[in-house]
């Protein structure tokens, strides 16, 4: 009996079959056996691709570039409300990121025998109990202090830099001592009242008011005081002060050679918002 040409051929496929599902047996078994020995985690990943992750991260953080964290000037280090960083000082309002203490006002560069009084008057406060911390910088104040958020400040400044462009410089003294003390009472203050160019500071004050009008923040007291604040120490002393500020004040009207004054030239008004501080001169 004779068999057709189809027939080897099917025979033949068949055999090949069979050896091929041989092979593929033993290939899968043995990368079966490979994987079990590679696999000994928990997870279900392979020890050398754990590795090679292992590898792909890094063991120290980069640090972060300069110029990208002065983009973010506002954030600021977050123990700033430690009072104890500022000499036992507390804040009028939380600090919170992206907001901005500013305040305007008028600089004043002390002299020498601004500084030697200054230290008389501390001297003497301290034999009376109070120990009095002299201010950092001295400046004449014309607005409250308010908070600006930090996508205010460009417009902020326009809109004050506008309100003042015609405005005159002016001239002023101060000479009598008084005693201030915040709204919060927390902190009391001996300061220098001034006694001339009231009208002046007073015009200045009105255009500073209606920038803070416009955005909705608090305006200068209705009946100011204008003052360069000396000192300060923390708490309420405002009646223990008051009972000896003659006394201070005599050390004032008969410094060395006679009556110290304290004069300051108003030709540049100044905002401080944050760490930043825009000027604003005066016309002549």
């Amino acid at each position: 009996m004779s068999l057709s040409p189809c027939f080897i051929m099917l025979v033949g496929y068949s055999s090949s079959s069979e050896e091929e599902s041989e092979v593929t047996t033993d290939t899968n078994t043995s990368l079966s056996r490979k994987y079990q020995e590679e696999d000994d985690g928990d997870d279900g990943c392979p020890v050398r691709k754990k590795a090679k992750m292992k590898q792909l991260v890094p063991k120290t953080r980069l640090p972060v570039p300069g110029d990208l964290l002065a983009m973010y000037p506002e954030e600021e280090d977050p123990q700033t409300d430690d009072s104890s960083l500022h000499g036992g000082r507390i804040r009028s309002f939380k600090h919170e990121r992206g907001n901005w203490a500013t305040y305007v006002y008028f600089p004043y560069n002390p002299e020498e025998e601004f500084l030697e009084l200054l230290d008389e008057l501390l001297s003497a406060a301290g034999a009376h109990g109070v120990a009095l911390k002299p201010q950092e910088e001295f400046h004449l104040t014309l607005s409250q202090t308010v908070v600006l958020r930090h996508h205010w400040i460009q417009p902020f400044i326009q809109s004050l830099r506008t309100g003042l462009a015609h405005c005159k410089r002016l001239a002023c003294s101060a000479g009598k001592l008084k005693v201030y003390c915040n709204a919060e009472k927390t902190r009391t203050f001996l300061g220098m009242e001034v006694l001339t160019g009231q009208d002046q500071l007073l015009d200045l004050v009105r255009a500073v008011d209606r920038t803070m009008t416009e955005y909705r923040l608090d305006t200068f007291y209705k009946a100011p005081s204008f003052h360069i604040s000396l000192a300060w120490c923390v708490g309420d002393f405002t009646a223990p002060m008051e009972e000896w500020i003659q006394e201070l004040q005599s050390l004032v009207d008969h410094h060395e050679e006679g009556v110290f004054t304290l004069r300051l030239d108003c030709a540049e008004l100044r905002c401080r918002t944050g760490n930043k501080t825009f000027r604003f001169p005066l016309e002549s």
